[in-house]
């Protein structure tokens, strides 16, 4: 199995190390499509360009003649990658090529990884970066982006850097010519979103093997803010046939201030495209730091636990539930399919139960009628009597969803 690898690149100063990875593809087999996002012309590239800096600018809504001109870095930057972005989408959307790997300084990371983020994930994507040391996150954010640093800098070829392309042209030939999976995915396995915390493990694995027992595929995510957008975009793209939300504590953050918010867009994919949601509370007893010493002044008087040396958890207040419960609700309330809201009124996590140290009735208690008073009258709300990692709670949520594909 062979196919095309789109290689966009600042051509005019790194020509010749696109120069090799080109010519590597091909001899493997592979075809190559280039895209130039160069700006500043310095020296024509030794290999056809498919797709030239021009038609690059102009997708960006701007003029290459006029960028050049100006020679403003920031702005050529900007229309550049607006640019590049729009052409990706198009050319995959059309079957151009099947992959992606670029090489890239600080500018070229951002506009190549910008573009890369437009295709789906699956789509095979290598990035050889000055930048993949550091704080990666803006590269990546939340798509199957793959790094590799380059060690030293992408300026000529020396007996270093030809190792590293020559094995990063190994490694996009390598993803992209990958043998098709046999397995249930490719067969067209239905597939459950769920989200899942350490202190909500239990519910989830219960409530898990429930659903893989009738037929579905749970791809579970980590409700660490990444985790929680990741689904977030997943279910946009249409991978989820329905959203089992047990555990919505990244509210917490965005509310109070934490560390692990997945922004004020939670809970909003599944409700636009209109399919079945259950959700419930989970860990929404506790807001997220780091180290203890990390904590704002202003919580330092709070019910802290230090969950690990570099997660330090904190009990969200009666007040602080008050407005997380507003918040859930109203998102809930927008919804265009059927959504079933499932509260466990024993505990929301394993900190919050009897002898625990969030157990907090009153607290749990603001949160529940909050959330009943803002979910509107299309969401179903029901209060079951049990703590959310009992066996019977996750059979509930389980049995909903469930409930709710087949209706």
């Amino acid at each position: 199995m062979t196919g095309t690898i789109l290689l966009p690149g600042t051509f005019d100063t790194k020509g010749e190390e696109y120069g090799l990875v080109r010519s590597l593809i091909l001899d493997a087999g592979f075809g190559v499509l280039t895209m130039d996002i160069g700006v500043l012309g310095e020296a024509e590239p030794p290999f056809p360009v498919d797709i030239p800096a021009a038609e690059v600018a102009r997708a960006g809504g701007g003029s290459l003649d006029q960028l050049r001109s100006r020679r403003d870095r920031g702005s050529a930057i900007e229309v550049m990658l607006a640019g590049a972005r729009a052409l990706v989408r198009d050319l995959y959307r059309t079957g151009r090529f099947d992959g992606m790997l670029g090489l890239g300084g600080g500018g070229g990371t951002t506009i190549i990884a910008a573009a890369m983020r437009e295709l789906p994930v699956g789509v095979p994507k290598l990035l050889v970066s000055t930048m993949a040391s550091g704080n990666t996150s803006p590269y990546v954010d939340v798509k199957d982006l793959t790094l590799m640093y380059s060690v030293v800098d992408i300026a000529g070829l020396n007996p270093l850097s030809r190792r590293i392309l020559i094995n990063a042209a190994g490694a996009i030939c390598g993803m992209v010519g990958r043998p098709r999976d046999p397995g249930k995915a490719e067969a067209g396995q239905p597939m459950i979103a769920a989200t899942m915390f350490g202190v909500t493990t239990p519910c989830v694995t219960t409530a898990r093997r429930r659903l893989e027992s009738s037929g579905f595929d749970v791809l579970v995510f980590h409700a660490t803010g990444s985790g929680g957008r990741a689904m977030e975009g997943l279910i946009a793209d249409g991978y989820f046939q329905a959203v089992l939300d047990v555990t919505t504590t990244e509210w917490c953050d965005e509310v109070v201030g934490g560390v692990l918010s997945a922004g004020p867009d939670r809970l909003s994919a599944a409700g636009r495209l209109g399919i079945p949601q259950v959700v419930s509370a989970g860990a929404l007893d506790m807001v997220n730091f780091g180290p203890f010493d990390t904590v704002p002044a202003q919580f330092r008087e709070r019910n802290l636990y230090r969950h690990n040396p570099t997660v330090t958890l904190m009990r969200t207040s009666a007040s602080e539930c008050e407005e997380i419960g507003r918040r859930i609700g109203t998102q809930l309330a927008q919804a265009q399919g059927p959504v079933t809201v499932l509260l466990p009124i024993r505990g929301v996590s394993m900190l919050d139960a009897p002898g625990q140290p969030f157990h907090d009735p009153a607290a749990d208690r603001a949160l529940f009628e909050s959330i009943k008073q803002h979910v509107g009258r299309r969401v179903y709300v029901q209060e079951v009597d049990a703590h959310i990692n009992d066996d019977r709670f996750a059979a509930a949520l389980a049995d909903e969803v469930l409930n709710l594909i087949r209706s």
